[in-house]
């Protein structure tokens, strides 16, 4: 007899019997996750990449849209200053910034060193290996 989803009632087996058909049971819902994990990946994969793709078309706009800030100010500038001390100005300005981003992005790569699972897990095998050899 099957039920209206297609799968057979089976509770009119013995027990000897549902659970010999354990293993391919198992079996056949790992085979399923497996499969729903790779249509997963792949669906991500796939809207990773447009997404990447999205940034970088707004990174490229980005990166030549601040050129043309800097001469907006240089222009704004030019207004009270000469020409030539405005681009100077603006062009400290920037390199002031991009020292202060640098000095900001080198800390925080310092701080991956400081939460390394690799140096706990050597203090661990240490820790061990220092019982092991009282024993």
């Amino acid at each position: 007899m099957t039920t209206p989803r297609g799968f057979r009632d089976k509770s009119d087996q013995g027990l000897l019997t549902l659970v010999g058909e354990l293993p391919e049971l198992v079996r056949n819902l790992v085979v399923a996750e497996i499969d729903a994990a790779k249509k997963w990946a792949a669906f991500a994969g796939k809207n990773a990449g447009i997404g990447a793709g999205w940034v970088v078309g707004a990174l490229f706009v980005l990166f030549w849209s601040i050129p043309a800030l800097g001469a907006f100010v240089i222009a704004g500038l030019s207004s009270w200053w000469p020409v030539w001390l405005s681009a100077l100005v603006v062009f400290g300005a920037m390199l002031v910034l991009t020292a202060v981003l640098a000095l900001l992005g080198f800390l925080r790569f310092k701080r991956i060193g400081k939460g390394n699972p690799a140096a706990s897990i050597a203090e661990d095998v240490r820790a061990v290996k220092e019982v092991t050899d009282e024993f």
